[in-house]
């Protein structure tokens, strides 16, 4: 009985002392955690799909210009590449839970900002934030989530919901976001954020308990800033060759500019004790092949959304609701690939079956480019789009599954991030490329046959860089692994999965 009296160093050892009640832990209600995490993860990527639709009723109210309407999309993926690393890292760190609340809060205040912005600047400045804000809150809501519950089969179905969740919010995504464009105006495609994340915010603040993995790291923030701000002047770089050519100095000087901070940042990682990105990971064959793979995939794949929604609304007339609902087939499409990856990859074997999706991929894409300016919904939309994002899945899970099957099982979680960052950075890329041979064939026209001719040498474009992928694939990839095993492994794909759908 008296090992359940509470005695701090000067209590008295007398029996008949009044008892102090010991004060128990509070429980860890877990269903809270995996809903405070799903919820995060949710507004991440509903935030990406959910801009799809709006983009020409952003463009009409305040004037954009189509080569500032790309950045809408890039200045949200670049910040958000460049910063996922060390917003994981920042997580270890720091503490999940605080992580989780800034990343939250920033996202979250950034929506308002987007939603209230009467300049196109002031808008592209706010998703800019909104990506800082999100590669703090998105690796903080896979860590909250598997520390939270314990290892076995109970930690993978939580896998599987979170990454469910945000495979739901890419397919939502269109439907929400054309619903809110139609019914009230796009503003609310970020403004809808506000309410939903200062609930969350609430949730997360008494639900969530704090907890640190790598508690004695640093934090590589030089390295960050120099690879965000190497993309984004790349970025720039290449838009402007649209415009005034590639001799201009205007072009050269940007181009030059970016390649010079990819390369400081690259000397940072050599040099640095603690790396953003640790170059030497990219010994291991599987994860240099891996991530270049998936950069090339990205560099198309990520452009498929953009271009779609543009000419559903510009060539063929659909209202922005009428365009996310056309939409919906394909990014369900998404989600079937990344269910059936696992299953196909123990009788074909990843590298193939990788192969395999991006090849048919590369058959959507070019169905795509055969698109008119009076097509059907069936052969210029629903066809080629479920056959772009059936392939998109097939490949990405495999080509996750390969890259952390390389690594050290403690360097496992950051090669999942790399793989991401990768597909991240090849489609912020890969839109400026393809918007800006989109705009050079459609030479300033709006009329439906201009802009179909430009949006469909972008497609015969990402078609000819598909195949590149293949090939790619088949020669550098290894052979291995057949199956996925190990929770880290499981890991990896479950947020590859849900990454290839914030494109949705």
């Amino acid at each position: 009985m008296t090992g359940m009296v509470h005695r701090s160093s000067g209590a008295s050892a007398d029996p008949a002392a009044p008892r102090i009640p010991q004060t128990p832990p509070r429980p860890v209600r877990t269903w809270a955690v995996v809903l405070a995490a799903c919820a995060g993860q949710f507004l991440v990527v509903l935030d990406v799909s959910v801009v799809n639709v709006a983009l020409p009723s952003m463009r009409a109210d305040l004037g954009m210009t189509a080569g500032g309407l790309q950045w809408v999309v890039n200045a949200y993926s670049i910040a958000f590449a460049g910063f996922m690393l060390l917003g994981g890292r920042a997580a270890d760190i720091f503490g999940r839970k605080l992580t989780f609340l800034i990343g939250l809060g920033v996202f979250t205040a950034a929506s308002l900002a987007g939603g209230l912005a009467q300049e196109g600047w002031q808008l592209l400045a706010a998703r800019a934030v909104q990506g800082l804000g999100a590669a703090v809150l998105a690796p903080a809501t896979l860590t909250i989530l598997t520390s939270a519950v314990p290892e076995g089969a109970a930690r993978t179905r939580a896998i599987g919901t979170w990454s469910a969740v945000g495979a739901g919010g890419g397919a939502a995504g269109g439907f929400v976001g054309g619903l809110l464009t139609d019914s009230l105006s796009w503003r609310w495609v970020l403004l809808i954020n506000v309410p939903i994340g200062a609930l969350v915010l609430v949730g997360a603040f008494f639900w969530l308990t704090e907890s640190h993995s790598r508690a004695g790291r640093r934090l590589d923030l030089p390295g960050a800033v120099l690879v965000t701000a190497g993309l984004a002047t790349l970025a720039y770089g290449i838009v402007q060759t649209e415009a005034e050519g590639w001799t201009a100095a205007a072009t050269l000087v940007p181009l030059a500019g970016g390649l010079l901070l990819i390369g400081a940042f690259l000397l940072v990682e050599a040099r640095a004790k603690a790396p953003l990105m640790p170059l030497k990971l990219f010994r291991v064959r599987s994860v240099s092949a891996a991530n270049a793979a998936m950069f090339v995939n990205g560099s198309a794949m990520f452009c498929m959304w953009f271009f779609m929604t543009l000419y559903a609304q510009n060539v063929l007339g659909y209202t922005p609701l009428g365009a996310g609902l056309a939409l919906v087939p394909s990014s369900l499409a998404i989600v079937t690939g990344s269910k059936l990856a696992p299953r196909l990859m123990p009788r074909v074997g990843a590298r193939n079956l990788a192969a395999l999706g991006t090849l048919i991929a590369a058959t959507g894409f070019g169905w795509q480019s055969t698109m008119g300016a009076h097509g059907s919904y069936a052969t210029a939309i629903l066809g080629p789009g479920i056959l772009m994002m059936l392939g998109a899945g097939l490949a990405s899970t495999p080509l996750a599954a390969l890259a952390t099957s390389g690594a050290a099982p403690g360097d496992a979680g950051l090669v999942s991030g790399l793989i991401n960052t990768s597909r991240t950075m090849g489609g912020a890329l890969g839109l400026a490329v393809l918007s800006t041979v989109a705009a050079s064939r459609t030479g300033g026209g709006t009329s439906p046959e201009a802009l179909t001719a430009g949006y469909a040498l972008a497609f015969r474009t990402g078609t000819g860089v598909l195949l590149v992928g293949v090939v790619l694939m088949l020669v550098w990839l290894p052979r291995g692994p057949k199956r996925v095993t190990g929770e880290r492994v499981v890991s990896s794909v479950a947020e590859e999965a849900a990454s290839t759908a914030k494109s949705g």
